[in-house]
């Protein structure tokens, strides 16, 4: 962050999210609350100018500092959904994650039968990057569906539909992976994302999702990671992903991010 960046007024709830303690709808909640000062006075208003770097901003009579910025993947199993609480009680992502870390929330979404690649951050601008329509970050899943696919399939794919209520969801690019006589194994990429844009789109054309599986969120691949497990982005992984989103080099992981304190034998494990 440059000194020109730091002396910008932004929104409070903002300014916290911004520092890492929580995500902004929270901060909402607690400013309103009347849990939040700041420069020494209770602040009800979200939206009331602050400084995130320079301001003396607490919660509950505790200053809030910048908390180093923490990034992971991981391989979310199916039947797991991707929120910090479920009223239903249903397990969570949190629930795979190691001990010690700061808040950190997904980016975006995979829903509950959806499997694979997740990321999670404390940095809520890098973030905003990753899931801003105008990046156009491809993301690859594998998908298992219950019927053959023939190249019209493919054509209806990435040509488009329109849903019964006015979406429209096309694939970036379809590839068969393999086919049997009862299921096929596609590759699905997209470069844009709506709510359960893939399975929508396949029931407006008649096609069952059986499983579905991201296994790459722009260079970022999958690979190996087993289900359940979580790691650390490496330097090379950070700095790959803020290539492919145009974003300042400057802002590689290596400054930024979390020492592997807390994480290291804990990060990778299988719950």
């Amino acid at each position: 962050m440059t000194p020109a960046d730091s002396s910008r007024r932004i929104g409070l709830a903002r300014a916290l999210s911004k520092l890492g303690y929580c995500s902004r709808s929270k901060a909402f909640d607690l400013i309103r609350t009347g849990r939040v000062s700041l420069n020494g006075g209770i602040c009800r208003d979200p939206e009331a100018p602050a400084r995130s770097e320079r301001d003396r901003i607490e919660v509950d009579g505790k200053e809030i500092t910048p908390q180093a910025k923490v990034y992971l993947m991981l391989n979310k199993p199916r039947g797991v959904v991707t929120t910090a609480s479920d009223e239903k009680g249903r397990e969570t992502v949190y629930a795979y994650l190691g001990d010690g870390l700061p808040w950190i929330a997904p980016v975006g979404r995979l829903d509950k039968a959806s499997e694979g690649l997740l990321l999670l951050t404390n940095d809520s601008e890098w973030a905003a990057c990753l899931l801003a329509p105008k990046t156009h970050l491809d993301k690859t899943y594998h998908v298992q569906i219950g019927a053959g696919a023939d190249a019209a399939l493919i054509q209806s794919i990435t040509k488009g539909v329109t849903t019964d209520d006015g979406t429209f969801l096309r694939a970036k690019s379809v590839q068969i992976l393999r086919s049997g006589e009862k299921n096929t194994w596609l590759e699905i990429v997209l470069d844009e994302g709506k709510n359960r844009h893939i399975r929508r789109m396949l029931a407006q054309l008649g096609v069952t999702v059986l499983r579905l599986l991201r296994v790459a969120i722009g260079p970022l691949l999958l690979g190996d990671l087993p289900k359940g497990a979580s790691r650390s982005l490496t330097d090379g992984d950070k700095r790959a992903l803020d290539r492919a989103l145009r974003l300042d080099s400057a802002v590689g992981v290596g400054r930024q991010r979390t020492s592997q304190a807390g994480q290291s034998g804990k990060s990778g494990r299988r719950r």
